[in-house]
């Protein structure tokens, strides 16, 4: 997803603002704190007239025992000062980037399936890993340091006027120019960060793929073609790096010859005063102390304000997703669906993928009685998955509708709707988490003697009790340390603890060798039992059992029957029954 625009508006501005003062309390306490802070500041500079005028000049011993002390008592606000400003300040941004997180992580999980297969996987992961991280910087770091730094200027603003308003005014003929360099230099690095984060995303995404298929890397011998794709990618990512960097170096020098511009005219100035007899050595010192104390602060800010920078774009690319409107939508008081026996319509349906594209699906018609089996064929390509998603409203029709027990399923709560659809799939997903969490995926509130049941009737309940904790054993991520038939039968046993009237099997068998798709099929025929169910076969030879056979080609229906009905026809279905016959007979 490409930032629409880097630069935070004025409403995503407010939003963060919102969210920051919800912590109004712990802001003022902040707040308060950083005053002491810079009033601290401010006092060291303050006194060092009374330090030079009445113990080195005047050689006052009165002086001499105060002025320690007060130093003391100063050098001690100021610690306190800081440690409460930045405990404070840290526990607002971590709330809110705990906030951030877990809003992305809702969102992305809440937008519809094409959402996630529109975007890249790396891409989501950096929003919420990346990018928040750079928020973080922005809002506990920079903002602090903002504030700190904005109370410290005018505590020297006050100390600068008070022991010498001529010198003073005198002073702030170069100071606005210091502040050029945070305009100009903001704007390049925010421009700059906005496709360092980019890239970022785009490097993980790359990641993901790379690690995720590194068996087809290692046996296509690609290892050398995708290292040096990482490294284009990160030679990318260094230039745009080297130019924030660049960006980031040059405002801090920048500031610091125009502000030595500023203290030699002081020094010039404020020199021929103490000379003239105008002024006294102590508030000369005093106020050139307070002036290069001042000048770093306002040094700082050129820095924060790249950090704020950097952060704006990437609360921009936060925003990207927060806002992002989901195409299905529920309406405001919507039907519950009940009932476990369900007839399922495809009343005239026509489905795309996008506004205005080619259809994927024209004017489908299929009525499917409660516990009818439904098998779907055709070559790949030809519809099948997009129609068997659109039951629990993966995606919505383009035209007709998707009825369930005779209701739209558009005016059903989503929730109940896929609280009554269960689905195996070709490619088991299962999670890194013990055998018993995985199965009870299909019901949470589960109990032991249930979970086991739903084992024994998936053929899987043997092969689990051979593991080392049964159960209880953690399976490894996607299931990695189970074979392919031992994954799949786990899928079926959650499909089976959670009793949904509707059932899809997409493709379930297509990916096991014959004695594993033996077992699975026999799994498979016990989870089918009393449940409208969509077959999606590769292998016709496992959907012989079907009360009806759909042939789909090109997202329209060619034929359909029963298996004796469409061999009898001799068309499609015929054809690759033939063809697959033959490649079995070879």
């Amino acid at each position: 997803m490409k930032t629409k625009n880097p630069k935070l508006s004025s409403v995503r501005q407010k939003k963060i603002l919102s969210f920051v003062f919800v912590y109004w309390k712990r802001l003022a306490l902040a707040s308060l704190c950083m005053i002491v802070t810079a009033g601290a500041n401010g006092a060291m500079a303050f006194l060092v007239k009374p330090v030079m005028d009445d113990i080195f000049i005047s050689k006052n011993r009165e002086m001499l025992l105060l002025i320690p002390g007060a130093a003391v008592l100063v050098f001690f606000l100021k610690g306190m000062g800081s440690y409460g400003s930045e405990y404070l300040m840290n526990h607002i941004g971590e709330t809110m980037i705990r906030f951030f997180r877990d809003s992305l992580y809702e969102k992305i999980t809440d937008l519809p399936i094409s959402f996630i297969h529109k975007e890249k996987t790396g891409v989501l992961m950096s929003r919420i890993t990346n990018d928040v991280n750079i928020v973080k910087g922005m809002v506990s770091t920079a903002v602090i340091n903002v504030f700190r730094d904005f109370f410290t200027v005018i505590a020297f603003l006050f100390v600068i006027f008070y022991r010498d308003w001529k010198l003073a005014l005198g002073a702030f003929i170069v100071l606005p120019l210091a502040f050029y360099p945070i305009v100009l230099f903001g704007r390049r690095v925010r421009k700059f960060s906005t496709g360092s984060q980019e890239t970022m995303a785009d490097l993980n995404s790359f990641l993901h793929e790379t690690f995720t298929g590194s068996k087809i890397i290692k046996i296509f011998n690609l290892e050398a073609l995708e290292k040096y794709r990482f490294k284009e990618k990160t030679k990318q990512l260094f230039r745009l790096e080297m130019k924030k960097i660049t960006a980031n170096a040059l405002s801090s020098p920048i500031m610091e010859f125009l502000g030595g511009l500023g203290i030699a005219f002081i020094i010039w100035f404020g020199g021929m005063r103490v000379i003239n007899g105008t002024s006294t050595p102590g508030t000369f010192f005093s106020f050139l102390t307070a002036v290069m104390m001042l000048y770093d602060p306002v040094k700082k800010l050129s820095r924060l304000n790249n950090t704020i920078q950097e952060g704006a774009a990437a609360a921009a690319r936060i925003f990207d997703v927060l806002e992002e409107e989901s195409p299905i939508l529920e309406k405001e008081n919507p039907e519950m669906l009940s009932g476990k026996a369900l007839d399922v319509e495809f009343d005239h349906v026509s489905f795309s993928y996008t506004e205005g594209g080619p259809e994927t699906l024209t004017d489908i018609r299929i009525k499917a009685a409660p516990g009818e089996v439904i098998a779907l064929v055709g070559m790949s390509g030809g519809g099948k998955t997009s129609l068997v998603n659109l039951l629990p409203r993966l995606y919505d029709v383009t035209k007709g509708a998707v009825r369930i027990a005779g209701k739209d399923v558009k005016d059903l709560s989503v929730k109940s709707l896929r609280d009554h659809i269960s689905i195996v799939t070709q490619e088991p997903i299962l999670f890194n988490e013990s055998v018993r969490d995985n199965i009870c995926y299909g019901k949470m509130e589960a109990m032991d003697g249930e979970i086991e049941e739903a084992a024994r009737a998936a053929y899987a309940y043997d092969f689990i009790q051979g593991f080392p904790k049964g159960f209880d054993t953690v399976i490894g991520e996607l299931g990695s340390r189970l074979s392919g038939g031992e994954k799949q039968r786990i899928c079926i046993a959650r499909a089976l603890l959670k009793d949904a009237p509707i059932l899809i099997l997409d493709e379930a068998t297509s990916a096991l060798d014959s004695q594993a798709e033996r077992v699975v099929q026999k799994a498979l025929e016990n989870l089918m039992k009393g449940r409208t169910t969509f077959v999606i076969a590769h292998r016709l030879s496992t959907i012989d059992y079907a009360s009806r056979i759909i042939l789909l080609k090109e997202g329209s229906i060619k034929e359909q029957g029963t298996h004796e009905d469409l061999m009898a026809l001799k068309g499609e279905y015929y054809k690759l029954q033939t063809l697959q016959s033959v490649k079995g007979l070879e």
